[in-house]
Parts: structure tokens; sequence; C-alpha cells
């Protein structure tokens, strides 16, 4: 599949990620549950208590950025169609915790409240920390033109460059609050 210009093999993924010792069948789909293209899921069996951080770790060793999936879904079976081959439509579209969300500690500051506000609008979730990760809980290159724009309807000026340098909340707030003190003494 292509996904953003980029051919992307999903059958190397599911081979990667099986390699892990603690998962036992796999499959990597390219999903598209709503606006903003593409985005890969990796669907596993094996250990429950895998932490999406730990399987976007060990993928990272031997795939390339973007050959890792946005969203692990634990699953106890993969689903079988009645001739007993995966039934990839049965598949269920990842939620909050499959993309990967670090512990949560609550943003400080309005810069940070306002950035959490956009992130979850955009990324549909919930809840943003401040130290989660904009890629990691989904996002990717086209929303990230989009998060910029919807942060200079919210007067939170910054190049989109800045969102790929500093993907967590916190370091965003930081850098858009950076870019406004510069900004002021010019």
């Amino acid at each position: 599949v292509k996904i953003r210009g980029f051919r992307i093999e999903l059958g190397e993924i599911e081979a990667r990620l099986a390699e892990h010792p603690a998962v036992r069948e796999t499959a990597v789909l390219a999903r598209e549950d709503g606006p903003g293209g593409k985005r890969l899921v990796a669907y596993y069996t094996g250990d429950a208590e895998l932490t999406v951080d730990d399987l976007r770790v060990h993928l990272a060793e031997t795939l390339p950025e973007y050959m890792v999936p946005a969203a692990f879904v634990h699953l106890e079976a993969l689903p079988l169609s009645p001739n007993g081959k995966l039934d990839r439509k049965a598949l269920p579209a990842p939620e909050g915790d499959a993309y990967g969300a670090r512990e949560y500690e609550a943003p400080q500051g309005e810069t940070e409240q306002a950035l959490a506000d956009i992130w979850a609008e955009l990324l549909k979730i919930e809840q943003v920390g401040r130290h989660d990760n904009f890629f990691e809980l989904g996002g990717h290159s086209l929303l990230a033109i989009s998060l910029i724009e919807k942060m200079g309807q919210r007067g939170l000026v910054a190049d989109v460059r800045v969102v790929f340098t500093a993907p967590t909340l916190a370091k965003l707030a930081e850098a858009v609050e950076e870019e406004q003190i510069m900004e002021i003494r010019i």
C-alpha cells in the first residue's frame, strides 16, 4: 500500500511484529476511519500486558519510522471468516489506548491547555496529557498542517516544522511561547 507517498509492505510489518517473543499472531491494515488519510494499525494476539511503547520500540529497531504503525490493538483472537481466513472487515477500529498515550499528566498553563483541546479535536481522543506525542497518538503530516491552522485561529503561531521537532504537547507549547516572545521583541 501507499501512505503519504511511502510504499509500505504490510507483510513485512507483520513479520517483524511476530518476531516479538510475546506476540503470537499479527495483522496490519492501512485504515481510513475518518478524514486525514490512512493510518497503519497493527492487531496482535499474545501477552495482553505488552505496551504500545514496547511494540513501537521493537519495530523501530528494524523498520523505518514511516512503517511503524500508529496504533496497536490487542485481541484475544484474530477474527476469521467461515473459510478460516483473516476477516479484515471484522477488525475493530483502534481506540484511545491503542495509540500509546503516556501516563497522563494534565496540561499546564493556557498554551498547553489550548493545544490539548486542539489535539483532542483533531485526533478524536478524549484526553491529551502534556507528555503525549502528536504522532504516537495518531497524528501525521497532513494533520500537522491542520494543527497549525487551528493553532493560528487561536492566536498560537508556529511553523509546521516545529510539530516535527517538538512533537510532545509540552515541547510544542514551549516552542509556541518562545515564538511569541521573539515576535514581541521584533
